[in-house]
């Protein structure tokens, strides 16, 4: 079925015509020659030794493995920490905004190989933001080509890549035929907005003030609900299929795996699934059980038996999500599953009450660990699930914050006020000076979001003397991003009961030396930032390593993107601390009733 193709326009999301960019191979990192789960090891061989001699045939998986292999040690000889390492690999999907990404990563969690590609994004109208399924899928597919091709060509086998993962845009909405397996309508991205007066209807309908609790989500236009209903009452197709019980729902991941598998036309059936991090940011899960929940259904009048859902699974399993049906990877299984925030918490290893990630890209998204019970905020926060690893295990849950510029204030400052260049000159005039010199930038470009809630806030700069210098206003854009982030965290700490121990960064803003140390001096933890920074895309690889042996617990995981990793330690005493954060506090207030909300 052909979609209608809507206008084409760029916009600020979207970069130069599409095209692939293949990313070098890292460098391996320095190995060291420990013998892993000795034991373990030499009883599997003396058990594989003993049941070849006395001619009892191998465990299919076993003779399935020797034929994928071809590479065993003699018996009796075990495998070091370091043969391991680099014996065996993880393929991870990267799917996100404005560009598709597989990357192949070894043992130690570094990759070894990866594969990138831009894609057209689409706004059809104001407000409108859209991706074509299959320009999606196409995407994914070409870039596992193009890794795939840079990893055997650096001498390595297809053999030795034990399984893949996925992490994805979350929220970004799909709707298909399910009997065809053909897209009803482009997918409706995360950030699209034409759902805004829907939001404001339901808001007003009876039920929805128990929402939160049920589901860990407000209502806004961000959650996959709103946008299938907004589908179910405007784009005729999409009606005609669900009233005749065709219609079949999903988020990127529920899409790449459907497709994957072969679709609508795999033997067997279709799988059509999607993990728990994802349903987590539907609205239509139930927080505490991890399963579809009717009154959460019923509340946006969605009839189960007239649309085919994902079913909700672990985020990582050795068969559930099956195996690729065709290109290279052809019978390689697809073993992970999370959402992109997510999949970034999990590759920081940030799997204790306490931790919490923060992504510097053109704004911050927040995750916290709170441990295996949700938390409902108290401050605005969302609540989520973080992982869910099954095995009888429970999941993880966290609280999510997010602050609207970070990035985008630097380059706000080399775009807009004309201080330098580019962003990364604009961040480096911050470095030019000792002190913010007593200025204070609140970036409230479109109001402040969490925990401040402050719709009618504008940009406002407070402390400007004549010995003002760029420098000194750079400083404290940079110092914005720290501050709020030290107010989620606090927010986060008091909603979650559990105290923050480390902060682990990623993102582009956290190149910054000088931002990464000011905000372990604002927030008065050590900021872990690792060398390899491609955290996201490990998070997915390291759910799929987990469920296929790559790695056997998360204990396993204590060396994983480890090597040169940076711990920025506060150096503020603590009076100084607060009285700085004091005056920031002391700007928000004062930045606020600069526009009266009914009036813009």
């Amino acid at each position: 079925m052909k979609l209608p193709q809507p206008t084409r326009r760029r916009g600020s999301l979207a970069v130069a015509p599409a095209g692939a960019v293949t990313i070098p191979a890292f460098l391996l990192p320095q190995t060291f020659h420990t013998l892993r789960h000795t034991d373990r090891w030499i009883a599997r061989r003396e058990s594989r030794y003993a049941s070849t001699m006395a001619g009892e045939p191998k465990p299919k998986r076993q003779r399935v493995e020797e034929i994928r292999s071809k590479e065993h040690l003699p018996d009796g000889i075990t495998e070091t920490d370091e043969e391991i390492k680099h014996k065996w690999f993880v393929g991870s999907i990267d799917q996100g905004t404005t560009s598709s990404r597989f990357l192949i990563f070894n043992g130690a969690g570094d990759p070894v190989a990866s594969h990138q590609i831009e894609f057209e994004n689409l706004y059809p109208e104001s407000g409108w933001h859209e991706h074509d399924p299959r320009e999606l899928l196409k995407s994914v597919e070409e870039c596992i080509e193009g890794a795939v091709k840079e990893f055997t060509k650096a001498g390595h086998k297809l053999s030795q890549i034990k399984s893949v993962g996925i992490t994805n845009q979350r929220e970004t909405t799909v709707v298909w035929d399910k009997h065809t397996g053909e897209p009803l309508h482009n997918a409706v991205v995360w950030p699209d907005t034409r759902t805004t007066s829907l939001v404001r209807e339901l808001r007003n309908k009876e039920g929805a003030e128990e929402l939160l609790d049920r589901c860990g989500l407000p209502l806004s236009t961000y959650p996959s609900s709103v946008k299938l209903l907004w589908l179910l009452q405007n784009v005729e197709e999409v009606k005609k299929a669900y009233e005749e019980s065709r219609l079949a729902f999903g988020t990127v991941d529920s899409w790449l795996i459907y497709k994957l598998n072969g679709g609508a036309e795999r033997d067997g059936g279709a799988i059509h699934v999607t993990d728990a991090t994802n349903a987590s940011r539907t609205m239509f899960m139930n927080l505490r059980t991890l399963k579809y929940d009717d009154k959460l259904l019923n509340f946006f009048g969605i009839d189960r038996s007239k649309i085919e859902l994902p079913k909700i699974v672990p985020s990582s399993h050795p068969e559930i999500f099956g195996k690729f049906t065709s290109g290279p990877l052809e019978g390689v299984p697809i073993a992970g599953c999370l959402g992109d925030q997510s999949s970034a918490l999990v590759g920081q290893c940030g799997f204790q009450p306490g931790q919490a990630k923060n992504t510097y890209g053109t704004g911050c998204f927040l995750l916290y660990n709170v441990g295996t019970e949700p938390v409902i905020s108290k401050s605005g926060l969302l609540a989520t699930v973080a992982y869910d690893f099954g095995k009888g295990k429970k999941p993880a849950y966290a609280l999510e914050g997010s602050i609207a510029v970070a990035g985008a204030g630097v380059k706000f400052l080399s775009t807009n006020l004309g201080f330098a260049e580019d962003a990364i000159k604009a961040a480096e005039l911050a470095e030019t000076v000792d002190d913010n010199g007593g200025v204070f930038f609140v970036t409230a470009f479109s109001g402040l979001f969490a925990p401040y809630w402050i719709d009618d806030a504008k940009g406002t700069l407070f402390g400007l003397t004549q010995h003002t210098q760029k420098g000194h206003i750079a400083r404290a854009t940079l110092e914005a991003t720290c501050y709020q982030t030290k107010a989620i965290l606090d927010a986060m700490a008091v909603d979650s009961g559990h105290a923050l121990e480390t902060l682990s960064v990623d993102g582009g803003l956290s190149n910054s030396d000088l931002c990464m140390q000011t905000q372990a001096d604002v927030s008065g933890i050590p900021v872990v930032r690792p060398a390899m920074r491609e955290t996201t895309a490990l998070g997915a690889a390291i759910a799929a390593g987990l469920a296929t042996g790559v790695w056997g617990e998360l204990d396993d995981l204590s060396e994983v993107n480890r090597n040169g990793r940076r711990v920025f330690e506060p150096k503020l005493e603590e009076k100084e601390r607060d009285r700085l954060y004091g005056k920031w506090q002391q700007a928000v207030d004062m930045s606020r009733g600069w526009v009266k909300v009914d009036d813009e």
